[in-house]
């Protein structure tokens, strides 16, 4: 093991972050019709020429890009040119945005009126605001943001208006276009819209792409887009897809343009709006489809406390200087750069790598409340008392929840978590405001605190009709991935010290060769469910022990690593954080060997793994309610397919499963720590 020293760079406690100002502020101090109608003079790129909607439009149906897959198409279907260059300029339609200053300014006076209404202050840091308006002036600029909520890029929108910032394009999905008149209000203010999936549609592919690349090679407008592709429902980041990040580096891949900047943005609420709508959407409750009404029966909302948002605009990072060492771009220059052509494994690694590392730069500047740290506490705490002895006081004492939320909020800061804990008062205050304003969640009785769950199936019942088990179950599970989404918040800080816990927990010796095949094993297993960067399982193996070490929780010897009697009530919390985890892909695992049919397809997996986990939980078989959420289980599919234990059977109906149910069960050994005897040595230390 390295000596301490080596680390220091890497310590995450001298992590250096700016400082944040409250836009509400002045908003409810000044008017919101002079503030939308004020004058807006943003700073454009150095090198843009002016050009409006249409003539962008135009300049994308004559690229030569276009002409070519025209050419292309046509050769392969026998079709007209001029009918394929009809349907080019139709796909161009129903994407483009067009953008309005005028609809700008209607969303910044309505979005002031519905802020100021939600929430108690939208936190930027103006430092980070500077560096990006001298990267739009320098070079084209990608806007990454995180993907939490609905909110997001109408909150981008507002934030770059009100800071006299160039508006971005931002991609879309084609859900919200279905919206009436909503679809084309956010058109008109910058929104694009793209499908969902265009598989082998080239016309569509090459519309899109060029459509992108023009605007940015060009610096038109920053262009915004989320790298997780979706909202993640769970509060974790989502695997990057890489589709739209191909594109966007494109132009400097093939020398059109110097260099790029793209820019990550942590956007952090401390109370989700959609909170339990994710929640019954993870339990297969169906979300509504998104509706103009739904949006006005969304306003009752608007007399909840919502708390506050922390927007973190990010270093803005250099596409030249990622690409530095790792891509020969010569390779460009052999075809002409009109000529589309699929991205070498070369391009491929680099621009995985460069999501992953965004991605990671995302959470690292994500701001945890103090309730993040109460939600992950009391889930713990609510575990523990399903399993404690009849008779037993539910709950955990204030005080005692207190002085524990303290003891992780000292943890959690030596492992270099941004956390927004107000240090000027008193921590008594802190935890019962937060509480207070996570109400809905949590009851507090006789100087107790516990997860509302009894009253969530007190709502659920109604007076006529009988409740039956299964539906109470489900209403207590609002409740609980309501607060799992929460403690998601803070794994990224957790994880890496978490999986090394949970290998020394499941390793047979204190070995550290075999606790590093232990940490290796599940850094694997759960890469579909968390962001670990491919490669580099030694690097996040010495971060773990160097964090648990600097704590006094480890010590690492050569050929060691031995938990400290002071560092057991560390390892024992860091080992509950992953355990629902650990249990949710052994149960996966146990229903593809035991439940299973053979024509088992991936589209009836979810419902059919779910009525399988209810049975075990109302049986009283399983400790952790939160295994019902399907984003975990599809992740543990995903995990499986990936490692070769679960295959797609070819030819057959659409996405059956073959199921390896050696292989199946030798994984759900391994997870519950009944070790395999010999150990595959996958790296050596």
């Amino acid at each position: 093991m390295a000596s301490k020293a080596v680390y220091t760079h890497r310590d995450p406690m001298l992590k250096k972050r700016d400082d944040f100002e409250d836009i509400l502020e002045e908003r409810r101090n000044s008017s919101d019709l002079r503030y939308a109608l004020r004058c807006y003079t943003p700073v454009l790129y150095k090198g843009l020429t002016p050009c409006n909607a249409s003539m962008l439009k135009g300049m994308v149906l004559q690229s030569d890009q276009i002409h070519y897959v025209i050419n292309q198409v046509s050769k392969e279907t026998g079709r007209a040119t001029d009918d394929i260059q009809e349907e080019a300029s139709a796909i161009l339609e129903e994407m483009a945005h067009c953008l309005q200053i005028s609809t700008v300014r209607f969303f910044a006076f309505t979005l002031s009126k519905v802020f100021k209404s939600l929430f108690r202050s939208i936190c930027v840091n103006e430092e980070g605001i500077q560096r990006l308006q001298q990267a739009i002036h320098e070079h084209p600029v990608v806007l990454l943001p995180s993907h939490r909520s609905y909110m997001d890029f109408l909150l981008m929108s507002y934030l770059l208006y009100t800071y006299d910032l160039a508006l971005p394009v931002i991609a879309a999905g084609m859900d919200f276009m279905g919206m009436k008149f909503v679809g084309e209000m956010l058109r008109m203010s910058g929104a694009f819209f793209i499908r969902r999936s265009f598989g082998g549609d080239k016309l569509y592919w090459a519309v899109f792409s060029e459509y992108v690349r023009t605007i940015l090679k060009n610096g038109l407008a920053p262009v915004e887009f989320f790298l997780e592709g979706t909202r993640s429902r769970t509060s974790k980041s989502l695997t990057p897809k890489l589709g739209l990040l191909n594109i966007v580096m494109d132009p400097f891949l093939k020398g059109e343009v110097f260099d790029m900047n793209v820019v990550p943005v942590s956007i952090s609420y401390e109370r989700i709006l959609e909170e339990s709508l994710y929640a019954r959407e993870l339990l297969g409750v169906p979300k509504p489809k998104e509706s103009t009404s739904g949006l006005f029966k969304a306003r009752k909302v608007l007399s909840e406390d919502y708390g506050s948002i922390h927007v973190y605009f990010g270093q803005p990072v250099s596409v030249r200087s990622l690409a530095q060492g790792k891509v020969n771009r010569c390779q460009f220059n052999l075809l002409p750069r009109h000529i589309p052509r699929k991205p070498g494994e070369e391009i491929h690694d680099f621009v995985n790598d460069s999501a992953y590392r965004l991605v990671r730069a995302q959470e690292e500047n994500m701001v945890l409340k103090p309730w993040v740290l109460l939600a992950s506490l009391l889930l713990q705490n609510h575990h523990q008392n399903r399993t404690a002895a009849e008779g037993q006081r539910r709950g955990i004492a204030l005080d005692e929840l207190t002085a524990q939320a303290l003891w992780l909020r000292d943890l959690s800061r030596e492992y270099g978590a941004f956390l927004h804990w107000p240090d000027n008062t008193p921590p008594s205050e802190v935890v019962s405001s937060s509480l207070s304003l996570h109400r809905g969640l949590v009851r507090i009785c006789e100087g107790r605190v516990q997860l509302d769950v009894e009253q969530a199936a007190a709502d659920t019942a109604q007076p006529q009709l009988t409740i039956t088990p299964e539906e109470q179950l489900l209403s207590q599970a609002v409740i609980i991935l309501s607060c799992v989404s929460y403690r998601n918040q803070a794994l990224h800080v957790f994880l890496r010290p978490a999986l090394l816990a949970s290998a020394i927990h499941t390793a047979s010796s204190n070995d550290k060769q075999e606790v590093f095949n232990s940490f290796s094993f599940l850094r694997n297993m759960f890469s579909n469910e968390f962001i670990l960067s491919p490669g580099a399982t030694v690097q996040d193996f010495e971060e773990a022990c160097y964090l648990l070490m600097k704590t006094g929780a480890l010590q690492v010897t050569q050929q060691e690593v031995v938990v400290t009697e002071s560092g057991l009530k560390t390892v024992a919390f860091l080992t509950s954080m992953l355990d629902p985890f650990l249990q949710g892909y052994q149960v996966v695992c146990r229903f593809l060997c035991e439940e299973a049919a053979d024509s088992l397809t991936e589209k009836q997996f979810v419902p059919a793994v779910r009525k399988f986990i209810l049975k075990l939980l109302l049986a009283g078989r399983l400790r952790y309610t939160e295994v019902l959420s399907s984003d975990l289980q599809k992740n543990a599919l995903a995990a499986l397919l990936r490692l070769g234990a679960v295959q797609k059977v070819k030819g057959a109906e659409q996405g059956t499963l073959k199921i390896n149910a050696v292989m199946v069960n030798s994984l759900e050994d391994t997870l519950g720590g009944k070790l395999p005897t010999q150990k595959t040595v996958t790296a050596r230390l």
